[in-house]
């Protein structure tokens, strides 16, 4: 899922955030996975910067495919795994680091028989894998009230409901299939967005995104499935791109590292297990002026890095770290 422009479809590029994060794990070394593999760009900067081994896990088979002009270059230290990150553990154990960068690929964007985009005309689907139920099963199938959760805990979409009643009469007429029939749906419910505001439908084609994917479930597993593969010394680095990301990346480092704290400071000090991480800084990394002048998409990325300690690895609780929940789905 790594989010970055490129020239060519097929030619791995620079991913948002990319020098502050070898900077804050270097010197890097041995052997590396990356999560959200993409174009790629991840993995070939960890193998330049000097990674022995990185293991590139995409659920998307399209990501593989594309990578195929190129990993060649590079031997036996690129390995594909087609899979999700939330078994990495599976996979592979004892690593040096891992890497996760939570934007949408732009190759999934710029294609749009993916149906990512509602800038673009293209069957509604959104499916990172290719496979399981689409965009387009979820809003012709769901319950109205479902699909009003799922804009409103997923998109925080405030016209939740208005859209899932406008969804409702369209498809008893007919099936929603397109992107760009929804996107104009959606459209002639809201209000005509003001120069420089984003498009009606960004909120709600995020939010169907993220549940057709499990995205936020992926996340929470894929947080502990790190703790459980990386060795005493590895470490952790995520790039998020909004909020909810952000703040489920930050309150499980916060948690692991031993920061949770009382919420009653009157009760007694609670017994705490020794903790699974370091972090690197409280304050999340951003771009600089330099890419931010290359890529304005960066605008919006935060970077987290932690380092594994010799703790046992455990768990949390989804709803301590504040996933999204959405009640049916």
């Amino acid at each position: 899922m790594a989010a970055a422009a490129t020239d060519h479809p097929s030619a791995p590029h620079t991913p948002v955030l990319l020098r502050p994060l070898l900077a804050a794990v270097a010197p890097v070394e041995g052997v590396w996975l990356d999560g959200t593999f993409g174009a790629g760009g991840y993995t070939r900067g960890l193998l330049e910067a000097g990674a022995d081994r990185v293991i590139g896990v995409d659920r998307d088979p399209l990501a593989f495919e594309m990578a195929a002009e190129w990993a060649g270059d590079y031997g036996a230290r690129i390995v594909m795994q087609q899979g999700v990150f939330s078994r990495m553990d599976d996979y592979v154990q004892d690593l040096d680091g891992v890497v996760l960068d939570l934007g949408v690929s732009s190759m999934q964007l710029d294609l749009a028989e993916r149906g990512f985009s509602f800038m673009k005309d293209g069957p509604l689907d959104m499916r990172m894998s290719q496979d399981g139920p689409s965009a387009a099963d979820l809003v012709n199938e769901a319950e109205e009230e479902l699909l009003a959760n799922i804009l409103f805990q997923y998109g925080e979409e405030r016209a939740s409901r208005r859209i899932a009643k406008a969804i409702g009469r369209a498809r008893a007429e007919a099936p929603i299939t397109t992107t760009l029939e929804l996107a104009s749906l959606i459209e002639g419910v809201l209000p005509r967005s003001k120069p420089g505001q984003s498009h009606a439908a960004t909120r709600s084609f995020q939010a169907l995104r993220i549940a057709v994917n499990d995205e936020y479930g992926e996340l929470f597993q894929g947080l502990m499935a790190a703790e459980r593969a990386l060795k005493p010394g590895g470490q952790l680095a995520v790039v998020t791109f909004h909020s909810v990301e952000d703040r489920m990346v930050k309150r499980f480092l916060t948690a692991r590292s031993g920061g949770g704290g009382n919420a009653n400071r009157y009760a007694p000090e609670m017994q705490r297990d020794a903790p699974q991480f370091t972090v690197k800084s409280r304050k999340a990394i951003g771009p600089d002026a330099e890419e931010l002048a290359e890529n304005p998409r960066s605008r919006s990325a935060k970077l987290r890095v932690a380092t594994r300690t010799d703790a046992p690895s455990g768990g949390v609780d989804a709803k301590s770290i504040g996933m999204p929940m959405v009640k049916g789905l």
